[in-house]
This record gives C-alpha cells, structure tokens and sequence, in this order.
C-alpha cells in the first residue's frame, strides 16, 4: 500500500532527510563542490533502487502470496493459507510463477525514489517556511513531527505518480497459467487498462492508499521512537550503550515499528487490492471464480467494497494475507539495508544514517 511507497522505513526516511540537508547546503554554497552533491544523490537513488530491488526480489513469494489471499475469490478458494499456497503455486506455476509481478515492483523504485525525494525537498521548503512564518522565528529548523508530515507528503505524491504502475502489478501477480487473457507485461497492461477500462481505472484503489499513510506512518514513527527511548532508559539485555543504539537494534525497532504499522493499516491494504481488480472482464478464476461461484467483483467506492467485504466474509477478511505481509517485514528491511550499504560503499557514496 502506500505503506509500500512512504513502501513502507526509518533508515529510507533518514537517508532522505540527510540527502535533503545536504543538497541545501550545496545550493547554499556551504559546500565547496555543488557538482558532488548532485552526483552523491545520483548515486543514492541507484543504491535505494537497487537495494529496493533485491530486497523485493528476496521476499517476492510471500508478496505475491500476500496479494492472492487478499482478492481470491471466497467461494472458490485456492489458498487456504502461506504454506500452502506457495506449495500451490510451485506445482502449478512452477519457480518462475513464485514471482509473477515483481518484475514491475521493481520498476516502480527508481522513480518513486526520484519523485520522493524531490517532493520531500519541496514540501520541507514549504513546511519550514510556514513554521518559521507562524512563530516569527526566522532560524527555525523543522521538528521530527514536521519531517515526519513533509515524508509523509512525499510518500503520497510519490505513490500517486507511480500507482498506474502498482495497480497493474497487483494484476499481473493474480493471473495464472490459466487466465482467459495475459497480460504479457507491464506496458501491455496499461496500455490494455487504458483501452479497454480508460485512463480512471489506473488510479482504482487510490483513496484508501492515501488514506493508509496517515496511521502507517503515524504509528511507524511513534512505535519506533518509544522504543527507543525505552530502550535508551531501561538498557535490557545490555543492548545500549553510551545511550546510543547499535543498527541491528534499530532494525530490530524499525521492523517492530514497520509490523504495528502495516498491521493497524492493513484492512486499507487489502480494499486497495480488491477494487483494483474491479472491471477485469478478463479477470483470472482466483479472483472471479469458477463454475457456478464465477462472478465478477463490483464495489461502488471505498466504502461498499469495506461494508461488502465484511457482510459477505465477515471482519477476518480484512486481515487476508497478513501472516506473509508480517513474515516479509524482518528480511526485507534487513536485505534492504545490507545491500544499500553495500552498494553505497561500491559507489563511494558518504551518508548519514542518523536516528
């Protein structure tokens, strides 16, 4: 969800806040040689994408098996659970069918990243000039909760501007073998949603994405700082030190704080999934079904697709796929930030992962 795209980490947030700072300090002249800066968020944005492509890649079964939960048809159930279904997909589909889609979420990083961290460049601009304008202080910086309403700002308009591509994604992944029509890529998808539905449909699902980041980021930020102070006063464990944290007890508060999030924001996830794949007449039999159950999704809006949801499946179906989306989020932070660090130190880049 756009959990995904704010898709989704206190070091990914770090690493925007500083480049940020930085890219101020070289168009300020503070730094020597503007020319670095801009190649050093060159560099960044290639190490975020590829680090955002392994990390994808790695845990793209579970993705994919996340997604198949959320919108398979109740009277035609295929999946009954992650073990199963993953056992499913092997038999049928094969290796290649465990990451069906992942070829476009990976295409999705590099600009998403771009257009983050311009927009959060923006919005901390106009944010700070707001802020230094309302208390009359004209040497104001931006407080943790005002970078953390100028990320989420970023996140949303980054999500908005790549989410055509989300959404064909999330249909890509549901079809099989099988499927009455193929989508033979990402291109071809849009470019059929767009004939065949109109340029609206790209954008199906949006609402409740955008709606998403609000207790997402919200609870991330909060978890995490609790936790660290906690940690910081009580040192368990002896995992403190000189009241710092080491950075695999911040990954470790980072996806703690990443599970609350995505947990209390995941029913908005999987109506975001559901209406999607509303208006696919060619849509695959997990979604529609088979036989007599075969019947097409329709939801007027976010609204009747939660009351339908819940009516017909009860309060449990807005959690559908959770057990994959939880079991996805330790390695996937963990892959994510071994490999951007890795890549940053190939490409030579010098940057600050602060707290």
């Amino acid at each position: 969800m756009a959990s995904e795209d704010v898709k989704r980490s206190e070091t990914a947030v770090s690493t925007i806040v500083n480049l940020a700072e930085e890219a101020k300090l070289a168009r300020e002249g503070v730094v020597k040689a503007p020319s670095l800066a801009v190649l050093s968020v060159c560099k960044s944005l290639v190490a975020g994408g590829v680090a955002g492509g392994v990390s994808r890649t790695a845990v793209a079964p579970l993705e994919r098996m996340k997604i198949l939960l959320q919108v398979q048809n109740p009277h035609n159930i295929k999946y009954s659970g992650t073990v199963q279904g993953l056992k499913y997909i092997w038999r049928s589909e094969g290796f290649r069918g465990l990451f069906k889609g992942n070829g476009t979420n990976c295409a999705r990083i590099v600009p998403n990243s771009a257009v983050k961290f311009f927009s959060y460049e923006q919005a901390s601009k106009g944010i700070l000039w707001m802020y230094r304008d309302k208390t009359g202080n004209e040497d104001a910086q931006l407080t943790p909760l005002l970078r953390l309403g100028a990320g989420a700002c970023a996140g949303i308009i980054a999500m908005s501007a790549t989410y055509p591509m989300d959404m064909v994604r999330g249909r890509i992944t549901v079809q099989t073998e099988s499927s009455p029509y193929q989508y033979r890529g990402m291109f071809h998808a849009l470019s059929t949603v767009l004939r065949e539905e109109g340029p609206r449909a790209l954008y199906k699902g949006w609402l409740p994405s955008v709606i998403g980041v609000v207790p997402y980021v919200g609870l991330n930020f909060a978890v995490y700082e609790s936790l660290k102070d906690w940690l910081i006063k009580s040192r368990p464990f002896g995992l403190v030190q000189d009241t710092d944290l080491s950075v695999t007890t911040r990954l470790a508060c980072g996806a703690a704080a990443g599970t609350v999030g995505q947990t209390v924001a995941y029913p908005l996830d999987v109506i975001r999934r559901r209406m999607q794949m509303v208006g696919w007449s060619h849509a695959a039999s997990v979604v529609a079904g088979e036989g007599r159950s075969k019947a097409p999704l329709e939801y007027t809006g976010m609204v009747d697709a939660f009351r339908k949801t819940v009516r017909h499946e009860g309060f449990g179906a807005l959690y559908k796929g959770l057990v994959p989306n939880s079991v996805k989020v330790v390695p996937s932070i963990a892959i994510a930030f071994v490999t951007y660090e890795m890549v940053k130190d190939i490409l030579g880049v010098e940057i600050r992962i602060s707290d």
